[in-house]
């Protein structure tokens, strides 16, 4: 199994870290070239329109689109806007995913917290499944989950999505890769592998 992580912008080096960790072929993506091979791909965190104007100059937008069309695809945090098919303004997104985005939807850095999630998903990689506990940096906030077959997979106490699956695509507000937990990327190499 070779999994790709977006190497352009964000906190990229972080997931690479956790997928080696599992023993995984893990390598950073810059070129469209870059991605033959890949059995996955990781869209990291951070800021969204930095990614997909990097995305834009690098020539990797529509290598990207078919990509994700035909292999899993897991954007965190600014990954999943990227993901989205509606980020509420003009930016330049995949729109791989029919979910819908507020990027900064829990406010400014200074608001950032860390939360205990229960996600039912994960049991599927582990028989004990104590709650994940997700760290939210400037995070968005998935508004909804649009198309048959999708799926929200957390959500906070006050009902607000945070992750959400559609098919092999996968989403998340928060950052996995920020805690010694690794049951997130567990769960995408399930999907990677199924």
């Amino acid at each position: 199994m070779k999994i790709g992580v977006l190497a352009l912008q964000g906190d990229f080096a972080e997931h690479l870290a956790v997928l080696r960790r599992l023993g995984v072929e893990a390598v950073e993506v810059r070129l469209p070239g870059e991605l033959d091979g890949l059995d996955g791909l990781i869209i990291p965190g951070g800021e969204s329109t930095t990614i997909g104007k990097l995305a834009m100059a690098y020539g990797l937008m529509e290598p990207l689109r078919a990509f994700g069309k035909e292999k899993p695809v897991w954007g965190t945090c600014a990954g999943a806007i990227f993901l989205s098919k509606d980020a509420r303004r003009d930016q330049p997104l995949l729109g791989l995913m029919d979910i819908t985005v507020q990027r900064n939807a829990f406010g400014r850095q200074v608001d950032s917290f860390e939360v205990g999630l229960d996600i039912p998903a994960l049991a599927r990689v582990s028989k004990k499944n104590p709650p994940f506990y997700a760290v939210f940096i400037r995070a968005p906030l998935i508004e909804s989950v649009d198309a048959p077959g999708a799926e929200t997979l957390a959500k906070l106490d006050d009902g607000a999505i945070v992750a959400a699956q559609q098919g092999r695509l996968l989403a998340t507000s928060f950052h996995p890769e920020l805690n010694d937990d690794d049951r997130f990327h567990q769960y995408f190499l399930t999907l990677v592998d199924g």
